[in-house]
């Protein structure tokens, strides 16, 4: 059973993209983005991806004050290189290389990775998507396909989780994903850190 985690709400305690548009954009011109893409993406008038994009186009700071940033305030959950140096898991994460690998070094944490990338531009940063293809699923581009081959086993929280958590055998969930799945009327188990989703693993043989 391979092992998949999401990074954003899930490695980290709190979401580092919300972390950093809270820290580096205007908080009224970001209020006024989110309510308005909130409510159409719960609509489905908008996809994960389109919020993000125009969320990432309103930052301009340069990417090595994002770094240091979430350098300095950034924090994972325990357990979290234990399991790693165990399990192996990939890290599936809509977020973006440049600003993962440097808190993944901070902690001496040697794990594969696979997410997006960024442009920091001056007038706004752009996002560098892994995948243009639409899920046959969700009918949006999502973490599904980037799922390795056979059995999966699935950690995650939120929304970009929803349909890669659908097509895994083992899920573990915690937050907004937790709700979704509920309401699917689809098994979980919850998680507050690593060392349970370890211990769970063991005890099932991994």
């Amino acid at each position: 059973m391979q092992l998949v985690i999401d990074w954003d709400g899930t490695v980290t305690e709190r979401d580092t993209l919300l972390l950093t548009l809270e820290r580096f954009v205007d908080p009224a011109v970001l209020g006024r983005l989110e309510a308005e893409l909130d409510a159409k993406l719960a609509a489905g008038t908008v996809t994960h991806r389109q919020v993000m994009e125009r969320e990432f186009a309103l930052l301009r700071a340069p990417l090595d004050d994002v770094v240091a940033f979430l350098r300095e305030h950034a924090r994972v959950r325990p357990g979290f290189a234990a399991l790693v140096e165990r399990f192996d898991p990939l890290i599936l994460s809509s977020s973006f290389h440049e600003t993962i690998e440097p808190v993944l070094e901070r902690e001496g944490v040697s794990a594969r990775v696979r997410a997006n990338r960024v442009e920091p531009r001056p007038e706004g940063w752009r996002i560098r998507w892994t995948s243009d293809s639409d899920c046959a699923t969700c009918g949006q581009p999502c973490k599904r396909g980037a799922l390795p081959r056979g059995p999966v086993t699935y950690v995650g929280d939120g929304y970009s989780d929803r349909c890669a958590a659908l097509a895994a055998d083992r899920v573990f969930a915690r937050d907004g994903l937790a709700r979704y799945l509920d309401a699917q009327g689809v098994r979980y188990e919850p998680f507050g850190d690593f060392h349970a989703i370890a211990a769970a693993l063991s005890g099932s043989g991994g």
